[in-house]
């Protein structure tokens, strides 16, 4: 870093004003903030659409010391509202480096503060629950009665239609084994890439398409992804899977697709007090009697007691607060996960997931 850094200020929604330097791009930007626990995968994180609307704060002090290159990104953009880290690599190094973190944040126009205390913020959101609130570059005193209404009033709204994308397009495997239609919710590039290397050639719609239209499709499975937001807001989706549910064609959800599905069955969800995000988040699979370290990031959870027996039962539990994690269902041929088995930065522990939906469709066939 050269020459004086020009100050940054957080504002919380309680009025707390934390004091940093500004990094990537300048301005103003409000969103909810969050922490992620990974001391790898910046870069995925960033360009994770299920980010749309929130403020990432890392918790691993050096973000950006192995830069950023053009292979790791989940998404073709950054989602994040904005971006805090404690302190920030200048001279990145690694053999795939092509960008400095710095110079990325710049070029998606993501505001950033640096030479803050995260772990300080981290335990605020903790103690109080995820919060909204603020970074600017601008005189945050003057205006902080002005900030705090702004502040108070934001809301993420409509996330899915904001991230899905605008019309289905092809991507096809080596072998051709399989047929698979993939809701696109905000979906995480690995995730298609995991299909693919199994033999899928996948067909990547927008979230909202019609069940009729997916069906006609004639698809050996159906993915559902990731993605962003309250999943009780999306009312036409959750109908939508209702009807692909009595299709019987095998289904695989991850993350807002596992909430959404189990919404579609009678089950509710609830917001979790600040959310798991991270890349070392230990999970249960009860079937397995085994513990596997996944990564995850998500606000909101399935509440496992609202899950009606008789139409499923809960596969995975968080070991940290025992929250549904993933749920087998019996009264057609689908399976959900909170976390995520195609992680990349990793672990890649649960990646024997995508073969279970592979199976699955095997026998459907």
């Amino acid at each position: 870093m050269t020459g004086t850094p020009k100050k940054a200020f957080i504002l919380l929604a309680d009025g707390s004003v934390i004091e940093g330097e500004s990094f990537g791009a300048e301005g103003t930007t409000i969103g909810e903030i969050v922490f992620a626990t990974g001391m790898t995968g910046y870069q995925e994180m960033l360009t994770d659409p299920s980010y749309y609307g929130q403020i990432l704060t890392q918790t691993y002090p050096l973000i950006g010391n192995y830069g950023i290159n053009s292979f790791d990104s989940e998404s073709g953009k950054s989602w994040v509202k904005g971006y805090i880290v404690r302190e920030w690599c200048d001279e990145p190094s690694n053999f795939r480096c092509e960008n400095g973190i710095n110079n990325f944040l710049k070029e998606q126009n993501v505001i950033g503060i640096c030479g803050i205390d995260t772990r300080a913020l981290t335990r605020k959101i903790r103690e109080s629950g995820v919060m909204n609130g603020m970074i600017t570059t601008e005189d945050v005193i003057a205006k902080k009665d002005e900030y705090l209404t702004q502040i108070k009033e934001y809301v993420i709204a409509d996330a899915v239609n904001h991230v899905t994308c605008e019309k289905p397009f092809e991507a096809v495997s080596e072998q051709h084994d399989y047929k698979v239609v993939m809701m696109d919710f905000g979906y995480k590039a690995n995730i298609l890439k995991s299909l693919q290397k199994r033999g899928c050639d996948v067909t990547v719609v927008p979230g909202g398409t019609k069940a009729s239209e997916i069906l006609a499709k004639k698809p050996d499975g159906i993915m559902l992804t990731n993605g962003p937001g309250d999943p009780a807001e999306n009312v036409e989706i959750i109908e939508n899977l209702k009807e692909l549910v009595k299709s019987g064609v095998p289904i695989f959800g991850i993350c807002l697709g596992h909430q959404l599905l189990a919404l579609a069955q009678g089950a509710k969800t609830s917001k979790l007090k600040y959310g798991h995000r991270g890349g070392n988040q230990p999970v249960k699979d009860l079937l397995k009697d085994r513990t596997y370290i996944t990564s995850q990031n998500h606000g909101y959870a399935v509440l496992s007691d609202t899950l009606n027996p008789e139409i499923g039962t809960v596969s995975h539990i968080n070991v940290n607060d025992n929250t549904c994690e993933g749920v087998l269902y019996k009264n057609t041929r689908a399976f959900t996960v909170q976390f995520h088995p195609e992680a990349s930065a990793g672990p890649m522990d649960t990646a024997y997931l995508f073969d279970r939906f592979i199976d699955l469709m095997k026998e459907a066939k």
